[in-house]
């Protein structure tokens, strides 16, 4: 298992915002202090325009590189934030290029990423590192891509960039009502949605994460990008949900057993728990 990373994506921040450093650092200091995985680490690559507009529009790219304003009231527009979000990307083409050579791989950065749009950064995220990075594989030749979106807050960004693009297949499993309101039904013939309702008993829950594996295995797939959001968690503040720990084991088994390589990336997740269910869940992945 590689660890991709870059420490610098701890230097923003804003009071009382939940996207916050130390979803990182803390993760960081429990994945350095357990012995049950053997890890090796990783810096991001480069991210270049090329594969940023992929996924985004030129002047999408201009404003978050201005930085001039805030996007939206959760989504600010941090000192330097062009540069921690290009990071970001280039972590989760690193984590992609490994998995595409049978390793397994997790993007450990922030900011997270699926909410982002085509043309609007929202939801803490602004570039959306998972689509970028199914695009940039099947520059690299992979014949088709999809995405496992299991954050509990639906991939609209991812949704909107993957809608009727060749040879991708989208399926996210979240809470619905929540944010972002989005997700309730299918879009064009290629992304698939999985609302639960809040408070889903976590058989029922483990289910519907079954059921859109399995939809996106129909596609046969070369490679799984998986947007890995934690939130879902029974005593995560920004939702309503009932997963524990071992259901993230549960999860990294799953896609384990598909026999597809699969890379995963940090979407949310924003409890005080998250060091321990990444390490669940990097446990299942691993069969550790």
């Amino acid at each position: 298992m590689t660890i991709v990373t870059d420490e610098r994506c701890t230097g923003y921040a804003q009071p009382g915002h939940p996207e916050r450093p130390t979803r990182v650092s803390g993760s960081l200091q429990k994945l350095r202090a357990q012995t049950d995985l053997k890890l090796q680490w990783a810096a991001p690559l480069e991210a270049c325009e090329e594969q940023l507009i992929r996924a985004h529009t030129a002047r999408h790219i201009a404003q978050v590189k201005s930085g001039s304003e805030a996007f939206d009231g959760d989504t600010p527009a941090h000192p330097d934030i062009f540069e921690h979000a290009s990071r970001s990307v280039g972590s989760a083409l690193q984590a992609m290029q490994l998995a595409r050579k049978g390793e397994h791989a997790f993007s450990l950065i922030r900011p997270p990423g699926h909410h982002a749009t085509p043309n609007h950064a929202m939801g803490f995220c602004y570039f959306n590192s998972i689509a970028i990075a199914a695009l940039d594989a099947l520059s690299l030749g992979t014949k088709r891509v999809a995405i496992f979106d299991f954050d509990v807050h639906h991939g609209n960004g991812t949704e909107a960039i993957l809608v009727q693009k060749p040879n991708t297949t989208f399926a996210s499993v979240h809470q619905h009502p929540c944010y972002p309101g989005t997700g309730t039904e299918n879009v064009g013939t290629n992304c698939f949605n999985f609302p639960v309702a809040p408070r889903t008993p976590r058989a029922a829950y483990r289910k519907v994460l079954s059921s859109a594996l399995d939809r996106l295995q129909q596609g046969q797939p070369e490679l799984i990008g998986v947007s890995a959001g934690f939130d879902g968690y029974a005593r995560d503040p920004l939702a309503q949900e009932t997963l524990e720990a071992e259901d993230f084991y549960w999860l990294g088994q799953t896609l384990r057993a598909t026999g597809i390589p699969f890379f995963s990336i940090l979407e949310g997740g924003y409890s005080s728990a998250l060091p321990d269910l990444i390490l669940a869940y990097l446990k299942g992945v691993t069969g550790a």
